[in-house]
This record gives structure tokens, C-alpha cells and sequence, in this order.
């Protein structure tokens, strides 16, 4: 291979962050500081000098941050984004001949024989040549220069050069850091080395990062039992929602319910009249993905939820399905978008020997997958005009993954603003694959990971990088469709448990509201992980003035969430030793505005007993000393702790409460 330009000497390697190549984004928040690292190097021991160029995608000019040595050829430098939407990052590297030139002059001043005292065998060091070199330098760097720099620039180059006609017994160094400084603001570029591709960078609003979902479903909200919830019902209960410290609220798909094969009660196989079906059997007479199921409301009564989430500084999530019951108006349509049995029949959904003949996927591989595509897309740019920004998507890892990275792509290039969440209990691979094509959260294994070690190595998997730097989890200790074992044997301390670790551990997390309030844990049948009486089948009254109701524990622990920023990340999690395996751990901190906030959770995580042990704090981690008396705040109960030390004993009932919820405050 003949190079192009063999005078470029300086190699780049090793650019973080980076995901996959440069394949995908890096994804950071709103004001975060971006931090750049890289290796820069060239041959011998000529000076590199090296910068990072940034700029939102569409701007004209890139804007710059100078590297900084770290040693040891690598470099650091940071920028600010403060736009939502794309942006691009590159290096440029290239030998600094002037910077190279400055210190060769500096060891070269050391080195003169002093007149009064010369050193046996000390040698000249031809100051005037060095400084003649030096002049030459800047003179063609004021070239490049503009306004008072260049004239300053030139001054300089006429100081240099009378120095260098003085013939003094012993020089002085007339480089200042100032004259460095100027002459580091136009370098030479000529051979410059730049990365060998522009890296990727998307950029999220704030809720991406930190997020507390509330799910319901509406035809459920009714204060009356016996009559079928509306989209009015559940406006009426957002300010409660709203008051026990949730931002977003979430409902399963509100379209119209398939009739065909609809499913009865207790997902049975066939429905008795005034039965209701699976609201994920989309599609029927009255419309599809873009219209309203009559029992709910109108348009207008969609367009008053928005409004009222708004004036309660909620947001509304509407779940997408992108699946058809036989009655979908798409079925008559656009037969070709589903998969055609040899018998001319829709092939329905199967796993087998399990059969879902109320719903139908649709064919990635049609031959109309454009039209199929658009299609997908406009219902998202439908319910985006009717005011939604938040989007949970049911199993998209079941849908072509090209599909996604088109299509959330489009959608961003008009509405950055958008969130989409994607809900794929799959395998790793795939989850962060839909992760890296666009979805700014996704759901996550934590329902079913209960033991401590498997906590632990989990959740430090997810929360550092490289996965932090495209992936942001959503921690759900429970959904409609999944009542893990421990919830159905644990009763309300597994439930206090579960929900404490999924909002202490997350900066995003979600419950299946009403249920999860109540600590209902019947399942439909034994080694089943579906509700009996499951409202995917069924309306549901909840009675959620309950006594056993932990909504009050819900509100104390997203207050302290909101209260404390060190919950709102996920990037400081560390985890802390304790002689127990039943007790787990772990710490977040976060300084803003200059304030620290640091935070130390110590939880039981089994349901039935007591258990008590020693912390072993990680004190360095803290910013404690070894000595030093510290205060620890339990913000659910509002009891202070005098703690010395690193090892420090806790005892945790899990029928009183679970968990200590520290505020750390360093005396």
C-alpha cells in the first residue's frame, strides 16, 4: 500500500468512547461533560501536540478541545454537549516543531558554560543558531496568525533575531508560557494526522437517564367496579400518581380489541360475551394503531390525558405492539405483510405447543417490507402529533432490527426529544443490539436475578463501560406478564425488597402500579409466572387504600430519589462487602453545583428473616478517612448514625422494613 502522504507521522489509536467501531453512537444526557481519551505518539523525541474536533451534526464549523498529556502517550480532553440530537468527534494529532523547539532551547540554556566558572570540558551550545531556528518558527506561525496575534507574533520573531545578534556571554530564555500559549493557537497542520473516521455521538433529554414509570390499565381505572374504565378515569388519577413522585405514566396499547379468537379470562381459549380480550390483540372494526378503543374515549379525551400528565409534570407512555388480531384493517389491506400458510391461511402466533390465534406478526421479509416500514413509522409520527415523546415498545427484539435503527433514526431527525423503551427480555446480544439501533432504555434481567452475587455481577455489568456507553436499564421488579416466584412466596417484604432494589439500583425503574401496591402474588397455577385473574384478560378493581398497600413506602423512596441526585445515575454504583450473603451493599454519589451527595443502601433481600451483619466500607471509595467519625442519615426513618471506621453492623427485619436508606455526610 503507497501511502498518500508519508510525512504524516503520528499514529491515533485507542479513541475512546466508542461503540463497536464507531458502528453506533456513543449515547450521553443533555449538559453532560463528554470525555475524550486516546493514544497519540510519533517517532522519536519530537513533540506531539493533539486536539479533539466536536460538533452537533449540521454544523458548519467543528469546535475544539485540546488533549492533554496524561503520560505515557495518552491524551484526555473533555467538551459539553448542550444540544439534544447527533454530534460528531474526531483527533487531529501532528508534530508540534515549535513546542519540540522550546524545551531543546531550555536544556540547551542549561547546558552554557558559565564565564565566571567554566566547567571542565563544557561545551557551546550555539544559543544564536537555536534562537535564528526558533525565529524561523514563529515567523511562519504569525503567517497563519490573524490581527494583533500575528503583529505580536512578529515582534517576537524580531526580538528572537536581535538576541541572536548580541553574541551575550550567558542567554536567558525569552520564552515565556504566554508566548507558547500564542503560538499553540495556530499550528502547523500540514501534516496532520487525523482519526481515521468521524465517531458518533447521540445525545438524550434528561429523562433517558432518570425516569420513575408508574404502568396502568386504563380500562381498570373506573371507581366504579362494574363499569369499564375510560381515558377521563385515569386523568382523574394522575394527580395522586403524580404525588407519589412518578413522572411517567404508562398504559398497555389503548386501540381497538380483535374479536376473532379473543382471549377469555385467565388467557382462556375462548371468550363468553361481554368478555374484553388481550388489549395487544390490536386491531378491529372501529380502526388499528391509530385509533381508540370506543370503551375508552375519543381523541379529545386522549388529547385532555395528555394535558393533565403535562400540568402535574408527568409524562404520558403509550405502549406500541406492532402485531395484528385477524381484524386489523391491515389484514384485508396488506395481506402481503403477513406470513401466507400453505393452505392460503395467516400463519397466527406460535411457540409451539402453545398457540395465539388472536394476534398475527407481521413479515419482516414481505416483499412490500417498504411499505410495511412506512407504515410502522407513521404510527409513531401519529401519536407524536397528538402530544406523546415517550414510547414503550412490546417486543421489538421479534422484529427486524434494521427496521429499528431506521426507524427511530427518522423519527429523531424531527423530534430528538423522543424516548424509546425497549421491552426485551431476550438474550444479551440482542437486548443491546436494539440498545445501539436508537432504544433509549430498555427493560432488563433484574426480575429475575434475586441472589446477592448475581445482583452484584449484574448490575456492575450494566452501570459501567463499555455497556453504559450505549445502553441505559429500566429496572422493573414486575409487569403484566411477569410475577416472578419470589413476589408469589416472598408476601409484602419481598415486595418492599424487590422495590427498594429496583429504585435505589436504578435511576430508571417502573412498577405494574396497582399490583404492585397491593403485593398481589397469586399466580394463575403453580410454576407460572402469569396473575390469576391477570387484567390482560380481564377488568380489575383495585381497592388501593388497602391497609397492606406499600404506596406509602413508594412516595418516602421516590421523594428521597428526587431529593438526592446521587440516585439519579447509574454510573457511581459501587458495591461494598458485608459479611452476610443475605445483605447487599452498595453506594451512588454525585456532585452538582459543587455540592456532594453521596448515598449507601443496606438491604435484606431475604423475606423471611432477620439478618444482621458487618459492612465493610469502601472508605477510599467514599472520600472518607480511615479516622474520621462520619454521620449516616436513614432518610426512611429520619434516625442519625455515628459511624467510625470502615466496618460497621447493621440488622435489617424484613417485616418492618428492609432496608437503611443512608445520606453520608462527611464531617
Amino acid at each position: 500500500m503507497k501511502p498518500v502522504e508519508g510525512r504524516k507521522r503520528i499514529v491515533i489509536e485507542e479513541v475512546q468512547p466508542q461503540v463497536n467501531c464507531g458502528r453506533y453512537p456513543v449515547k450521553r444526557i443533555l449538559g453532560d461533560v463528554v470525555t475524550i481519551t486516546c493514544a497519540a505518539f510519533g517517532d522519536g523525541h519530537d513533540h506531539v501536540a493533539a486536539r479533539v474536533l466536536y460538533r452537533q451534526e449540521g454544523e458548519p464549523r467543528w469546535r475544539i478541545a485540546t488533549l492533554a498529556p496524561l503520560g505515557n502517550d495518552l491524551w484526555s480532553a473533555s467538551f459539553i454537549v448542550d444540544q439534544l440530537g447527533p454530534w460528531q468527534y474526531t483527533i487531529q494529532a501532528w508534530i508540534d516543531h515549535f513546542d519540540t523547539w522550546c524545551d531543546d532551547l531550555k536544556k540547551r540554556l542549561a547546558a552554557q558554560p558559565d564565564p565566571n566558572n567554566p566547567a571542565p570540558g563544557a561545551q557551546p551550545q550555539d544559543i544564536p543558531l537555536a534562537l535564528r531556528s526558533g525565529a524561523l518558527l514563529l515567523e511562519q506561525t504569525a503567517a497563519r496568525a490573524k490581527g494583533p496575534d500575528a503583529k505580536q507574533l512578529e515582534d517576537i520573531v524580531t526580538s528572537l533575531r536581535w538576541m541572536a545578534d548580541q553574541n551575550a556571554a550567558l542567554y536567558e530564555n525569552p520564552i515565556t508560557e504566554e508566548i507558547r500559549a500564542l503560538a499553540a493557537r495556530y499550528p502547523d497542520l500540514s501534516f496532520v494526522t487525523k482519526f481515521e473516521r468521524d465517531l458518533i455521538l447521540w445525545v438524550d433529554r434528561e429523562r433517558a437517564r432518570y425516569s420513575t414509570w408508574y404502568e396502568l390499565f386504563p380500562r381498570s381505572a373506573s371507581p366504579d367496579p362494574a363499569r369499564h374504565g375510560t381515558l377521563n378515569d385515569v386523568a382523574a388519577r394522575i394527580p395522586e400518581i403524580a404525588a407519589m413522585g412518578f413522572d411517567v405514566l404508562y398504559m398497555p396499547p389503548i386501540h381497538p380489541i380483535g374479536v376473532a379468537f379473543r382471549k377469555g379470562p385467565n388467557n382462556s381459549v375462548t371468550a363468553q360475551p361481554g368478555d374484553y380480550g388481550s388489549p395487544w390483540a390490536i386491531g378491529a372494526a372501529e380502526g388499528g394503531h391509530k385509533a381508540i378503543l370506543p370503551e375508552l374515549g375519543t381523541v379529545a379525551d386522549f388529547k385532555n390525558l395528555v394535558a393533565t400528565a403535562q400540568k402535574n409534570s408527568m409524562e404520558l407512555a403509550l405502549d406500541i405492539a406492532f402485531q395484528c388480531s385477524p381484524d386489523h384493517p391491515w389484514v384485508k389491506e396488506h395481506p402481503e405483510w403477513f406470513i401466507i400458510r400453505p393452505d392460503g391461511s395467516i400463519q397466527y402466533a406460535e411457540n409451539p405447543p402453545k398457540k395465539y390465534q388472536d394476534i398475527y406478526p407481521l413479515n419482516f421479509e414481505s416483499p412490500d417490507w417498504r411499505g410495511l416500514w412506512e407504515e410502522l413509522h407513521s404510527v409513531f409520527a401519529y401519536w407524536i402529533r397528538h402530544g406523546v415523546h415517550i414510547f414503550r415498545v412490546d417486543n421489538p427484539h421479534t422484529k427486524a432490527l434494521p427496521f429499528w435503527e431506521w426507524c427511530i433514526a427518522e423519527i429523531h431527525k424531527d423530534h430528538p426529544e423522543v424516548i424509546f423503551l425497549a421491552e426485551a427480555f431476550t438474550r444479551p446480544h440482542v437486548m443491546y443490539s436494539l440498545a445501539k439501533a436508537g432504544f433509549s432504555q430498555s427493560y432488563t434481567y433484574f426480575t429475575w436475578r434475586t441472589g446477592k452475587d448475581e445482583l452484584q455481577q449484574y448490575f456492575e455489568e450494566i452501570t459501567k463501560p463499555p455497556v453504559t456507553d450505549f445502553f441505559h436499564p429500566n429496572i422493573w421488579p414486575n409487569t403484566p406478564d411477569i410475577l416472578h416466584a419470589s413476589l408469589q412466596t416472598g408476601g409484602r417484604p419481598a415486595f418492599m425488597q424487590r422495590f427498594i432494589l429496583a429504585a435505589t439500583l436504578g435511576a430508571n425503574y417502573g412498577i405494574y402500579g396497582p399490583a404492585f401496591e397491593l403485593c398481589e402474588g397469586r399466580p394463575a397455577k403453580p410454576n407460572s409466572e402469569e396473575y390469576l385473574d391477570s387484567e390482560k384478560y380481564q377488568l380489575r378493581h383495585w381497592d388501593r387504600s388497602a391497609s397492606h398497600s406499600i404506596a406509602p413506602l413508594i412516595t418516602t423512596v421516590n421523594k428521597i430519589r428526587r431529593e438526592n441526585p446521587a440516585l439519579q445515575n447509574d454510573l457511581s454504583l459501587h458495591f461494598h462487602p458485608v459479611d452476610n450473603s443475605q445483605i447487599l451493599c452498595y453506594s451512588k454519589s454525585s456532585t452538582k453545583d459543587g455540592i456532594e451527595n453521596t448515598i449507601l443502601v443496606a438491604i435484606n433481600i431475604d423475606p423471611a428473616h432477620e439478618q444482621s451483619g458487618w459492612i465493610e466500607l469502601d472508605l477510599k471509595h467514599l472520600g472518607i478517612a480511615h479516622d474520621q467519625v462520619f454521620d449516616v442519615e436513614d432518610l426512611l426513618t429520619g434516625t442519625h448514625y455515628q459511624w467510625n471506621g470502615r466496618s460497621n453492623y447493621v440488622a435489617l427485619r424484613p417485616d418492618v422494613m428492609p432496608a437503611h436508606i443512608l445520606r453520608v455526610t462527611r464531617k
